[in-house]
């Protein structure tokens, strides 16, 4: 197959076109900074030549967003919402221009738009207010906005993805090292985790499988408190002094 995936640059795009390419499927990557034969330059807001490469794709993958790793000043918020907003309607656009279009559009949305959780909830839990959540419900909104004809559209709420050579298991493990990585507050908070292979095979199934349309929770089955969570980090990481009541306020 030839999978298109714009912002896949980043530490799941990068995972993901290993995980394809590895399987005898062709990638191309959109992205601002190309720096790879596979790389085609797009600025994630307008039309361009970039479209070409949508032409007689078998699939779209769309990861694209600024990342949350960041001060919430007013520009990151902003810049934080219109990247998904912009990517998701210049995609839309895309496809309809197509002469022969990709059949199957896949977005990457987050599981936090059911807010902070203080049980493990399910798919029936109800969604969070705040800053996060409203980019969530706005970004989703984007998504499915625009209809197109003969293809179907999935878009994965995704969980907190956890794997080698990136992430925000990267960061942590370095808080951990330096004795930072205590409970955060009461501990109580659940988190929804899956191991990035497991992420891309949940994409491939998007892609392959005609049956799968819509939003789903994309996560593994078994979620834990942030108590546990850092709990078990510092133990694998050998930080001595490890306790399940340590907290850093």
């Amino acid at each position: 197959m030839s999978v298109v995936i714009p912002g896949g640059s980043g530490f799941i795009g990068r995972a993901l076109s290993a995980f394809l390419v590895a399987r005898g499927h062709s990638v191309t990557v959109l992205t601002r900074r190309p720096e790879r034969p596979e790389d085609v330059a797009w600025d994630g807001r307008t039309l361009g030549d970039w479209v070409a490469a949508l032409e007689g794709a078998d699939a779209v993958v769309n990861l694209t967003g600024r990342s949350v790793s960041c001060v919430y000043t007013p520009a990151n918020r902003a810049e934080i919402l219109n990247s998904r907003l912009d990517s998701a309607q210049a995609i839309d656009q895309a496809v309809l221009a197509c002469a022969a279009p990709p059949p199957v559009v896949v977005q990457a949305a987050s599981l936090h738009i059911y807010g902070d959780t203080i049980d493990a909830g399910n798919e029936d839990a109800p969604l969070g207010e705040g800053f996060s959540e409203e980019v969530c419900k706005q970004w989703e909104a984007a998504f499915f906005e625009q209809e197109l004809p003969g293809a179907r559209k999935v878009l994965l709420r995704i969980g907190f993805v956890l794997g080698p050579g990136g992430g925000a298991l990267v960061t942590m493990r370095t808080a951990v090292r330096w004795f930072l990585g205590g409970t955060a507050g009461h501990g109580g908070q659940y988190i929804s985790w899956l191991h990035v292979h497991d992420l891309c095979r949940l994409f491939l199934r998007c892609i392959e499988d005609t049956g799968v349309e819509g939003v789903y929770n994309a996560t593994g089955p078994t979620p834990v408190t942030n108590r546990a969570f850092m709990h078990a980090l510092r133990q694998a990481l050998h930080v001595r002094g490890a306790r399940p009541r340590q907290r850093c306020w």
